[in-house]
């Protein structure tokens, strides 16, 4: 897989969660391929470049391309939420050396000075609940929790214990990371905008859960969206901002919000 040729001039960028709102397993092929026709559609009457914005890492994300039958890859695609790469003419993907740098120094500065509060969480964390507190290379503390209502209740607890200003959490379903407030999603998206010499008005995002939170905000993107299975919270969001929210679910509703904000098709 290599990425399309770029268009004249970008005016445009297209982000997309991946799993639950472009990709569905379920599904046949798991991404409509109607999708990859539209991509073509924008990129030629709008000028729109494309990224994956997803938690998932690197490896697994190519292995979600190769699953999804992609016949190109994005023009952009962040990882974990946070780490930003792009695809070279060959396909090889190749890191934003200066932002993931910093991004994993401010990362490991930002935990060991909350490195008590993390220790109190993950305290009643266990003594309260089921859930696992895991601690992996790249992954300095996360958490599994048995079901979304305990999860529910796990982020309830973790902000009644008023976390420190730069520490916040991405959370998808029952899985939720650590991180710092400045590398999430939305951020990611306005660093891929300004490296394109774009503003957030020229952004269209959609995603279906709670770590796509921070990116279906009008401070990072002037049109957003989220398909019919998204979170309850998530549909209150893009409804509160006038955004669009899709009758069709997952890779469909993605097509339906396209075609709403951009016509074609």
């Amino acid at each position: 897989m290599k990425p399309l040729p770029p268009p004249d001039t970008a005016r445009r960028i297209l982000s997309f969660d991946f799993d639950g709102t472009l990709h569905h397993p379920a599904d046949e092929p798991p991404v409509p391929g109607d999708f990859f026709d539209l991509v073509r559609e924008l990129r030629d009457s709008q000028g729109a470049l494309w990224c994956v914005n997803t938690g998932r890492s690197l490896p697994q994300t190519i292995e979600g391309f190769v699953e999804s039958r992609f016949p190109f890859l994005p023009d952009w695609v962040v990882t974990r939420e946070r780490e930003i790469h792009q695809p070279n003419d060959f396909g090889r993907m190749t890191p934003h050396k200066e932002w993931n740098k910093r991004c994993g120094k401010d990362m490991k500065r930002l935990f060991r000075k909350c490195a008590r509060y993390l220790k109190t969480a993950r305290h009643q964390i266990l003594e309260h609940t089921g859930a696992e507190w895991i601690q992996m290379f790249g992954e300095p503390a996360g958490i599994i929790a048995r079901s979304d209502e305990e999860m529910d209740w796990i982020t309830g607890r973790l902000q009644m214990l008023e976390p420190p200003d730069l520490l916040g959490w991405q959370r998808n379903s029952i899985y939720l990371r650590f991180g710092h407030r400045g590398y999430q999603k939305g951020t990611s998206l306005a660093e891929i905008a300004r490296l394109c010499g774009l503003n957030s008005d020229a952004c269209f995002t959609i995603g279906d859960g709670h770590n796509d939170l921070e990116m279906l905000d009008p401070q990072h993107a002037g049109f957003i969206a989220c398909p019919a299975n998204a979170a309850e919270e998530v549909r209150a969001k893009v409804a509160a901002h006038g955004g669009y929210l899709a009758h069709e679910a997952h890779g469909a509703g993605v097509i339906e919000a396209l075609r709403a904000c951009f016509g074609g098709g």
